[in-house]
């Protein structure tokens, strides 16, 4: 065992490191492997095994501390391109037929959807403007 150097050891622990972050997803894994790395490099210009153990927790602890509140809050965000029926919503329609809390036709997006009325004592007639509140189904609600 002494034949091999602290460095390749170091190696093997970040590719161990790396197996379960590509399996399980997890970034830490990721961040591990990197001070893995660092304490290889340490090793390599003569560090002794305290320095390598401590540039390994250093740089650990550090991208865990930067990187991980970083990526929570990306994962937290809505994404910027809304798409789907997520974009009708806040839109206005133009009523074709009728509306009101027993359904009704609109034009939205250059489309005849279905609508019914938001407020059950609401009734919007041919020809005014809507604003689209949300989606249920195939059925636009308005007001």
């Amino acid at each position: 065992m002494n034949d091999i150097d602290a460095w390749v050891w170091w190696l093997v622990g970040a590719a161990a490191l790396g197996i379960p972050l590509v399996v399980t997803a997890m970034p830490e894994f990721g961040m591990l492997a990197a001070g893995a790395l660092a304490a290889a490099i340490a090793a390599g210009l003569g560090g002794d095994i305290v320095v390598q153990v401590l540039v390994f927790a250093v740089v650990s602890v550090a991208l865990i501390a930067v990187v991980r509140p970083i990526a929570t809050r990306h994962r937290s965000q809505r994404p910027q391109l809304v798409t789907g029926v997520d974009a009708l919503k806040g839109k206005q329609a133009v009523v074709l037929e009728r509306v009101d809390s027993a359904g009704g036709r609109i034009k939205l997006a250059g489309e005849v959807w279905s609508a019914r009325s938001l407020d059950t004592g609401r009734a919007y007639e041919v020809g005014q403007e809507v604003d689209v509140v949300d989606i249920e189904g195939a059925t636009a609600i308005v007001m």
